[in-house]
């Protein structure tokens, strides 16, 4: 099944990613990673904003207190609403960047890295607390991408690209640990990676496929119930924003390509694709 989607925003990032539904600003984030800029779009108003960091920036999240957290090339950071930044763990590792990151059900920030040239384990998934605590969960990832809980919070979902599997565990609310790591769903040759995922009210899981020209939903038995076609190769990340958390929306890519079709780098938008999860925010 296929569903039309609509431009939210048209712009040519190198490779956008990370779409959050910020509720208290009643506005999405997205940002281009290597373009180092932080993106918001209200669709109430129309409004935008760019903001330019000063590096490659992995993911943006709301915080509980006002403000963002950016998962970022040599750390994670808070800017806090005056627009004041300040590192709350700073580790920088030569070659290596920020991906995709996700704040789980206690306000705690799980942030991915990767290698620039994407080498088998040279990235990780962390834990980060708002007191700046460090626990590293996987030391042998590839290429750190979606991550996402279910509506029960005993659930987490996980990617690394290259896996071409959408992974899931079981997670410990109060730990904030994972264990029993399977796999939910398999991405088969030639229908591109998955990338980034967001999980809706149902406990279905929303997979970007980079390579792949589309968004799929996977139920949580694993079992695929829907596709959105969509007009670029490289969709990155989606996540349901709006006041109802109703529409979907997507990020996409330009980078690595050598005729970008009219569409790529911008944001994309499935109105009424579903009814999504209110996402909590970094607890620091």
């Amino acid at each position: 099944m296929s569903a039309g989607y609509e431009v939210a925003v048209r712009a040519e990032a190198t490779l956008g990613e990370g779409p959050t539904w910020d509720a208290a600003g009643e506005r999405l984030l997205w940002i281009d990673i290597l373009g180092s800029r932080v993106h918001t779009y209200a669709p109430g108003s129309g409004r935008r904003t760019v903001r330019v960091t000063e590096q490659h920036v992995g993911a943006v999240k709301p915080r509980a207190g006002g403000g963002l957290v950016l998962n970022l090339r040599d750390g994670v950071g808070l800017l806090d609403p005056d627009g004041t930044f300040r590192w709350l763990h700073h580790e920088p590792v030569p070659g290596r960047r920020a991906n995709d990151a996700a704040v789980a059900p206690d306000g705690a920030l799980w942030t991915g890295t990767m290698r620039y040239d994407e080498a088998p384990g040279g990235g990780t998934l962390s834990r980060i607390t708002a007191d700046g605590a460090v626990r590293t969960v996987l030391d042998d990832v590839t290429v750190s991408n979606g991550t996402g809980w279910s509506p029960d919070g005993r659930l987490m979902y996980y990617i690394d690209s290259p896996t071409r599997r959408v992974d899931v565990f079981d997670y410990d609310i109060n730990a904030g640990q994972v264990a029993g790591r399977r796999t939910l769903a398999v991405v088969e040759d030639g229908a591109g990676f998955p990338d980034g995922l967001t999980v809706d009210a149902d406990g279905c899981v929303w997979v970007a496929l980079w390579d792949g020209g589309a968004v799929r939903r996977y139920t949580p038995d694993g079992r695929l119930d829907r596709v959105v076609d969509l007009p670029v190769p490289r969709p990155t990340a989606c996540a349901f924003g709006g006041a109802d958390l109703t529409d979907l929306y997507i990020t996409t890519a330009t980078t690595g390509l050598t005729a970008p079709p009219p569409l790529a780098g911008s944001l994309l938008v499935v109105p009424g694709a579903g009814k999504g999860l209110a996402q909590p925010s970094f607890a620091g």
